[in-house]
């Protein structure tokens, strides 16, 4: 289970104060799937980052009794001095992995070949997206976090990142956020709606899809 307890957070851009929760308590059910809808800029992905702990709430608690992993499709979160592998080898650590087993497996999955071991400051967008996407596959969670996943590389890629992907995912929990509303049926249960710096929950996929539509149509 995850729980948001009066959580606040915004930003200060140009002299101009953006509020992206405010004092906001939810408690997302661990047996649902759940899709988070909004207008663009209303805050989804800082909602997301707030939910895994990558930010921190400006006030309020944010608890969590299940494994979470980070958004998937966030690769802020590498050192740029660091080697591919030497990240790997950091994640790892840090969620109590055996790494060589996790590079062996990013290796395999991403295919980046020797650029593993240069500086991930050096890599591409879309060398950063398998490394980011490979290294999540590898790491065991009870909820994934996904944000707006972009397919990267070949048609045969793409076809095995999706066959990982589904496998993966299979039994677990998924939070995602996506502009799809055929990938959130596929995916998703029930919904979170973002609006005004407020969380309202939904049980039901198709009713938060018809008012978020409804909310664009206005």
């Amino acid at each position: 289970m995850i729980e948001l307890n009066c959580v606040s957070k915004g930003y200060k851009l140009k002299g101009v104060r953006k509020q992206i929760l405010d004092k906001a308590s939810i408690r997302i059910p661990r047996d649902q799937n759940i899709a988070i809808l909004g207008r663009n800029g209303a805050g989804k992905s800082t909602l997301m980052r707030v939910i895994a702990g990558v930010e921190l709430p400006d006030s309020g608690q944010v608890m969590r009794s299940s494994k979470v992993s980070w958004p998937l499709g966030f690769k802020g979160g590498f050192n740029s001095t660091m080697t591919g592998v030497e990240n790997i080898k950091f994640v790892s650590r840090l969620y109590g992995h055996d790494s060589r087993a996790v590079i062996d497996y990013v290796a395999d999955f991403s295919e980046l070949g020797k650029s593993l071991k240069l500086p991930v400051k050096t890599y591409s967008n879309g060398m950063k997206a398998r490394l980011a996407f490979g290294l999540s596959m590898a790491i065991d969670f009870d909820t994934y976090l996904i944000d707006e996943i972009t397919a990267v590389g070949d048609q045969s890629f793409k076809r095995k990142s999706k066959a990982v992907f589904d496998e993966k995912l299979s039994g677990r929990q998924i939070i995602m956020i996506s502009h799809s509303m055929q990938t959130i049926r596929k995916y998703c249960s029930a919904g979170l709606f973002l609006e005004g710096g407020k969380l309202y929950y939904y049980d039901n996929i198709e009713e938060i899809i018809r008012d978020y539509k409804l909310m664009l149509a206005q």
